[in-house]
């Protein structure tokens, strides 16, 4: 007897001690205090900070710095007012670019830099003007250099060749220029419409019918293969730009097309939801004898080829030749090949058989649970909208920290370097390799150049900081809703009889308990989620750093940590859910909820499991019907596959377009909806879990569940008459 005794205790201390009957619980508690108050005090401390910052960005920063160029004297173009119309950036060698790769899309290129009212759009050298100066410039040959409007002398009609190659040397003005095109405020050059033949020089008749090379200030000749690698990544945005635009006229062509298709499908979404009650079972039976079916017709036709191939006497050699060519069809020739698959396909069968024999009443279970969950949805129709909030509130977290991280990011103010001779083909280092200098009026663009915009040390960690919080509030937000779920979820499994005893308002009283009550758990766990997450941001930023590193063992760890912490990820993730239910029920601190629902979950790991593979499939299933069948609809229109459809469409540059955007609008409204059902299964499950613990069904301690689960449990209220009795 002690034994038996000592295996109870330590049975106890292993899966937690059963929830004991309290006859004054009738589902979730009124009488409840706040919990983790520090963790809701350092939230808003965090929170506060977060404002500050972003209140700091908005009073000291610019985001025109971030999004318009900035030439070498440090002006804005096209937003400075000495340069507010001249919003093209143009570059004296845009050769350089290929120094900088894909910084030059955003850092620019280490060449000196001018605002231009319009890209130029014909071809020039400064060799041209050079022998035109030996004899008599023109004010048109002067006109055709291109210099910064702040150097101390210009070019002129008395410029002799010596002023114009001075003027040349000392990066006052353009060597060369060529026919471009502005891609995002910068031009270049759109020459390879036109280029045949990359590695030859690229040259142009002047006025005269001379054929002049266009060259570098250092003499060296500019080719196709030059300017195509230092332009590679601006010709990539300016690709893109122009199919942004045209994605962008055809959604909004067709805007009030889109608008219907994903107004029809959210009716659909619901209506399908609420008739999951009644198509649940034959969904998952039928998917469950189809892998049968498709298991044993496998096995079947494994076994007939094995035993085809063996009659007809066929000798199987394994030749080095076809062995290493890996020729699958010639593996398909031989016995041993299909007895392999047979066998393999066999036991597949077998063990999924086992485990349908032993699993059949928890399958029945779930599926009554997940038809339990469409009744409450059913009864509690505004949980299905409740999303909403927590969407908007996500949009409006996204915006704020949009904007307040592009003031920030804009703090920094311009940094200038002299403008020394370049002698590194690193466009990075080049940068560095320079002295800083603090121009003045005569200094700036002239000895100075404009470079960046520097405060990367206190720029770069507030938005770190600000990265960080973006994760905390967002976990927050999705707390916030899940918990609301799940206290109205629980007052409808709680109520005895259904739906009469259903509180009024259940929603709206979830959501005021949450916030009066809870704010410091729904913190408490959605700081958890940042941490992990803020974790991996940074693994992922150095798996980027030594993606081109030698060595394997740092790779290899590198890849188990991630692997590691997107499993904890995902287990905090269902932690936190089954403790925010449990805090919504009873009132519990973070801890202590997720420590009873971990040992109640614990207790019956084979329901929980059989409950979560089963959800996830039917949910998986559901989002899949109704994403597609709204997307094919919007394929057929659009396409205009259907000759009646075609009147209404409009001129669309790819009619993929609205249907990508349907599909894309059609699967998030899906996932918000079934994210409601999701929450409502697994709420009811702990809600049946903690009734089966704490009632037997006699009339003092009477089961809440319903009575299509007391009969799958082959259990009823004692007090009511079993069926089949008189």
């Amino acid at each position: 007897m002690a034994k038996v005794a000592d295996e109870e205790e330590g049975k106890k201390e292993k899966q937690g001690e059963k929830r004991q009957y309290d006859p004054n619980f009738k589902g979730p508690i009124k009488n409840r205090s706040c919990t983790d108050i520090i963790c809701c005090l350092l939230f808003i401390v965090f929170f506060t900070g977060m404002i500050i910052c972003s209140v700091i960005g908005y009073t000291r920063g610019d985001p025109y710095k971030l999004i318009l160029p900035t030439d070498s004297k440090g002006q804005i173009c096209g937003y400075d007012a000495e340069v507010k119309d001249k919003p093209y950036l143009m570059y004296f060698d845009i050769s350089t670019c290929a120094q900088m790769g894909a910084a030059a899309a955003v850092s620019g290129c280490p060449t000196p830099a001018v605002c231009r009212a319009a890209c130029p759009t014909s071809y020039y050298v400064y060799i041209e003007t050079k022998a035109k100066a030996l004899g008599t410039l023109t004010q048109s040959d002067v006109d055709k250099m291109i210099c910064k409007d702040w150097a101390t002398t210009q070019p002129s009609t008395s410029s002799s060749s010596s002023d114009i190659q001075a003027f040349i040397d000392d990066d006052d003005c353009a060597p060369y220029y060529m026919d471009s095109t502005g891609v995002v405020n910068r031009c270049v050059p759109s020459i390879f419409k036109t280029i045949t033949d990359y590695a030859t020089e690229l040259y142009y008749t002047d006025g005269s019918g001379v054929n002049r090379t266009l060259q570098t200030s250092s003499g060296t000749d500019v080719t196709g293969t030059l300017m195509s690698e230092a332009s590679y990544y601006l010709a990539k945005f300016y690709s893109a730009v122009q199919h942004i635009e045209m994605v962008f006229k055809d959604i909004v062509a067709s805007g009030y097309l889109i608008l219907i298709f994903i107004g029809m499908g959210t009716v659909f979404a619901f209506l399908w939801i609420v008739i999951m009650r009644w198509i649940t079972g034959a969904m998952v039976w039928i998917s469950i004898f189809m892998v049968i079916g498709l298991l044993g017709f496998g096995a079947y036709w494994c076994f007939t080829k094995y035993y085809e191939i063996k009659n007809t006497n066929v000798v199987s050699e394994w030749g080095f030749d076809e062995a290493f060519a890996l020729n699958f069809s010639y593996y398909l020739r031989l016995k041993e090949t299909w007895l392999a698959f047979a066998c393999t396909t066999s036991t597949f069968l077998a063990i999924f058989l086992f485990l349908l024999l032993i699993l059949a009443s928890r399958i029945c279970l779930a599926i009554e649970l997940i038809k339990e969950g469409s009744r409450a949805i059913g009864n509690m129709i505004f949980t299905l909208f409740w999303p909403i909030i927590p969407f908007l509130l996500q949009i409006c977290l996204l915006i704020y920290m949009g904007f307040s991280c592009a003031y920030i990011a804009s703090m920094g103010n311009s940094e200038f370097y002299s403008n020394s001779t370049n002698v590194t083909t690193n466009g990075v280092d080049y940068y560095l390799s320079r002295t800083p200098c603090t121009p003045d009026s005569s200094t700036a663009g002239q000895l100075c150049d404009f470079v960046k915009y520097g405060g990367e040390e206190y720029i770069i960690p507030v938005l770190v900081f600000m990265l960080f919080m973006f994760l905390w509030v967002m976990n927050f937000i999705v707390a916030l809703g899940q918990m609301t779920l799940a206290g109205s979820f629980a007052s409808y499994y709680w109520a005895f009889e259904k739906p009469k005893d259903i509180p009024a308002f259940p929603l709206t009283a979830a959501f005021y308990r949450s916030l009066r009550y809870h704010l410091g758990t729904l913190a408490f766990g959605s700081l958890i989620i940042a941490i992990i997450q803020m974790i991996r941001i940074v693994l992922e930023y150095l798996d980027h750093k030594i993606k081109g590193s030698e060595n394997p063992v740092a790779k290899f760890f590198l890849k188990c940590l991630k692997c590691c912490f997107w499993c904890l990820e995902k287990f905090v993730k269902f932690m936190n859910r089954n403790a925010y239910i449990m805090t919504a029920i009873y009132g519990r601190n973070f801890c202590s909820a997720a420590k009873e629902a971990f040992f109640l979950l614990l207790r019956n790991v084979v329901r929980a499991v059989v409950l979560d593979k089963i959800c996830d499939y039917v949910l998986f299933i559901s989002k899949l019907m109704v994403t597609a069948a709204v997307g094919v609809g919007a394929y057929f229109w659009f396409s205009g596959g259907i000759d009646f459809f075609q009147k209404y469409n409009p001129n669309l540059n790819y009619f993929l377009t609205p249907v990508v955007v349907v599909v894309i609008g059609m699967f998030i409204i899906a996932c918000t909806f079934f994210s409601v059902y999701n929450m409502a299964v697994d709420t009811l499950f702990l809600c049946f879990l903690e009734d089966l613990e704490m009632h037997d069904g006699s009339p003092e301690k009477p089961y809440f569940m319903s009575k299509s689960l007391m009969k799958i449990l082959n259990k009823t209220n004692k007090f009511e008459e079993p069926k089949g009795k008189k």
